[in-house]
């Protein structure tokens, strides 16, 4: 896809705060500091389009970008990241689950996986959830620019079998630094998108 116009339109922490649901929506998840901003940046050339941070679990609030005035990019706060409080983790957990609930116009959800690590168990519990609400989900395995070919092979066999075949999607390959990845990502993208054409809400 060519990107002509790519904007942030709000944050929001409950439903009563989202932007209407007028267009289809692409959410992104994943444990902090997996290369979410990254990955978002990447797919619409643009620097800070997501704000990237240091300091792992920073994003707090779900923020809604939109993208040629088609598609909304949703990015949902990191999650499993030690330091902050229970409390904390909890709060983020169900401001992440009320939007997946409840978010009529949810088309697909981006879940980013580090190729070099295994799922954990909150990448594990957020596929059980996932597929248990029958919402669909892409594992796309991130920063493969810090590994040989061989060794992505390995891993990402490695990190298939962990996943299993529920998510109906083969796991994604994918670098911000080398843009490996950029056009098949958005070719799924918008091939998933094409698909939910005409089909009842």
């Amino acid at each position: 896809m060519k990107i002509t116009r790519a904007e942030f339109v709000k944050s929001a922490v409950q439903p009563r705060q989202y932007p209407p649901a007028t267009l289809p929506e692409i959410a992104f998840v994943g444990r902090s500091n997996v290369g979410k901003s990254s990955l978002m940046n990447t797919l619409v050339g643009r620097k800070n389009l997501a704000k990237t941070s240091n300091t792992p679990g920073r994003t707090q609030l779900i923020n809604f970008f939109t993208v040629n005035d088609r598609i909304s990019f949703v990015d949902l706060p990191g999650y499993g990241f030690a330091k902050v409080s229970r409390s904390v983790r909890k709060d983020w957990g169900d401001m992440m689950e009320a939007y997946l609930r409840e978010r009529r116009n949810l088309a697909l959800v981006i879940l980013i996986l580090d190729v070099r690590r295994d799922p954990s168990d909150d990448d594990l519990a957020l596929c059980d959830w996932l597929e248990h609400y029958q919402i669909p989900y892409l594992p796309v395995l991130t920063k493969t620019d810090k590994l040989s070919n061989n060794q992505i092979v390995v891993r990402k066999r490695s990190i298939e079998k962990i996943l299993g075949a529920s998510s109906g999607f083969p796991a994604l390959l994918f670098s911000a630094k080398t843009q490996k990845g950029k056009e098949g990502l958005w070719q799924v993208i918008e091939g998933h998108l094409s698909s939910l054409v005409g089909q009842p809400s």
